[in-house]
């Protein structure tokens, strides 16, 4: 193998598939990169695991085509700090030789013959809207649990059903739901798919917000592909039936208040200086204000209030500070809504673009409140 290649070009390929390879593999050959290149022009760059893999192909000038498999961490550290020039590599014997001006690594290789076969994608499911699918995943990955004993409450899962696609993940002690469109493969197609939450998210902050996302399953394989740009990731399905989880969402609501999301959240982290540990922040609705106060008795405490509108009845409701500030950052507006029933039902936060004006639909968290006790 004997090619040349542009710095940057080598150096983001080679970083975004480094992210895949784990800090302490099972088998040294699993903390390789596998490098082809081909005839055609191009250098294919892969790593693989047996959860989780990620290939990408980048244009090179290929002198002589063939394949290695190297260090993949090595390869990424080396690839960062190099300097702004023409990267040359070549092949001899179980050596791979890069020179970048003054720069020269040479490095062992390992038998591309012992290298994982690379995983087939199973059919196309559909394309979505990449920057609404990163922010889909941002959204409801706060809800997952990060409990590794529950695998389903760790895991977003997918549902689709024809031109309509759903993300929904759950802790038991919150709830985020992210409805869209898309453009299936098949008008008919109704599947549910669950992967880790973690890794979803990983990927997606990575791949960024590009134009279209394909997505790749069908009920045959435990795989799942997720391509764009040039860039694809393979991982494994989550085995399981997922909760029904939609029906926890009431049918309706006794009351409502909306505020400015941002004075929302800084008070939140203003009260939330003084609350111990699994205590609640009391919230108290009244006609034009929020009451928001965290301590008890004789120890430290701190109340704030914000303006609101629309509430309709006086009702005090307790909830996890953190869980409360991180379902309204989800949030893309300048309000948000807080629906409820009775202080000891959950309580439903929605976004909204004006203090007047309708809720936004297709995403909404629920969040359980926590007993209040005088």
């Amino acid at each position: 193998m004997q090619l040349s290649i542009n710095r940057d070009i080598f150096s983001e390929a080679v970083s975004w598939v480094a992210r895949t390879i784990q800090a302490n593999p099972a088998k040294p050959i699993l903390g390789g990169i596998l490098m082809e290149a081909t005839e055609e022009g191009t250098l294919l760059l892969a790593s693989h695991d047996p959860e989780i893999g990620a290939k990408v192909s980048v244009e090179a000038q290929v002198q002589e085509a063939g394949s290695c498999v190297v260090n993949g961490r090595l390869l990424a550290e080396f690839s960062k700090v190099i300097p702004q020039y023409a990267i040359e590599m070549k092949t001899e014997g179980n050596k791979l030789d890069l020179v970048c001006g003054s720069s020269h690594l040479s490095m062992a290789t390992m038998p591309v013959e012992d290298y994982p076969k690379a995983i087939e994608l199973p059919e196309l499911a559909g394309s979505i809207d990449g920057a609404e699918w990163q922010q889909a995943i941002s959204q409801v990955a706060t809800a997952a649990s990060h409990d590794d004993t529950l695998p389903l409450l760790v895991s977003i899962c997918i549902e689709i059903d024809g031109d309509d696609i759903a993300l929904m993940a759950t802790d038991r002690y919150r709830l985020a739901l992210k409805e869209l469109t898309w453009e299936p493969a098949r008008k008919d197609m109704s599947e549910r798919i669950l992967i880790r939450a973690s890794r979803l998210a990983d990927i997606s902050k990575n791949l960024g917000s590009v134009a279209k996302v394909d997505i790749y399953a069908d009920e045959n394989s435990n795989i799942v592909g997720i391509s764009a740009g040039g860039r694809t990731n393979t991982l494994r399905r989550v085995d399981g039936e997922y909760p029904p989880v939609r029906n926890l969402f009431p049918e309706e609501s006794t009351g409502h208040a909306v505020m400015n999301r941002r004075d929302m959240i800084d008070a939140i982290r203003r009260v939330s200086l003084v609350v111990e540990k699994n205590l609640p922040v009391r919230l108290s609705f009244a006609s034009e204000v929020v009451t928001l106060e965290a301590g008890q008795g004789d120890n430290d405490r701190i109340s704030d209030a914000i303006a609101i509108e629309g509430a309709s009845e006086d009702i005090s409701m307790g909830f996890n500070p953190n869980y409360l500030r991180e379902a309204l950052e989800s949030l893309d507006s300048d309000f948000a809504r807080i629906s409820f029933t009775q202080a000891t039902k959950p309580a439903v936060i929605t976004a909204q673009k004006e203090a007047d004006g309708e809720e936004i639909e297709g995403y909404k968290v629920l969040q359980m409140p926590i007993r209040l006790y005088e």
